[in-house]
């Protein structure tokens, strides 16, 4: 049964174009796709870990919309996100997030906890950065998605966890110019229209 999500959000989410995917990135999301299958097969819940070098920008933005699609459509999915370092959830990344629609609401200053609310039914995910094996994060048998090439070559075994690598380019070589907010717009579209085809598949399938 899909899930009810804020108006704003489910708005924003129905409009993305997942037809703009490449055969090339489809068969780079495949391998997620099928992960999460399996776990469906043996009746376990779907533990994500999306990870990059510092926690702040692809792999918090790729927890929130994971989520975001996986209640949408109906699959038991829990996302988390981590770093090989913790710094802080960039507040150009919170700006993005918050301009789909999705409820933000901060506390603390030096590496925040942001609220993401997606849906009334739904407890807000608690955002902030950390290292990927945080205790916040879920251990046992999760995929590590790697969504930075730094991370990826240079995070060290992940021990549990299948490693899958779904690269995105780094929003943070536009910080403080006049395209800053196209974009960090432009990569949470592709986050977000690539973690809507996972879960379409997924929960249809």
């Amino acid at each position: 049964m899909k899930g009810k999500l804020l108006q704003s959000i489910k708005n924003y989410f129905e409009a993305l174009d997942t037809s703009v995917i490449s055969t090339d990135r489809r068969e780079v999301l495949q391998v997620l796709i099928d992960f999460a299958k399996s776990k469906l097969e043996k009746e376990e819940t779907i533990i994500l870990n999306y990870v990059c070098t510092h926690n702040s920008r692809r792999s918090q933005i790729s927890q929130i919309m994971g989520q975001v699609a996986s209640y949408y459509y109906g699959v038991n999915a829990i996302c988390y996100s981590g770093g090989t370092e913790a710094t802080a959830f960039h507040p150009n990344a919170i700006a993005a997030i918050s301009r789909t629609g999705i409820e933000v609401e901060q506390q603390g200053e030096s590496n925040p906890v942001i609220f993401v609310r997606y849906s009334l039914k739904k407890s807000p995910l608690s955002c902030f950065s950390k290292v990927f094996d945080h205790a916040y994060n879920m251990a046992g048998d999760f995929a590590a998605i790697m969504t930075c090439a730094h991370a990826d070559d240079n995070c060290p075994i992940i021990l549990n966890a299948t490693r899958i690598p779904v690269r995105y380019e780094d929003p943070k070589r536009s910080d403080g110019t006049q395209e800053m907010s196209v974009v960090y717009d432009a990569a949470v579209n592709e986050i977000a229209a690539e973690m809507k085809y996972v879960f379409q598949k997924i929960g249809n399938e």
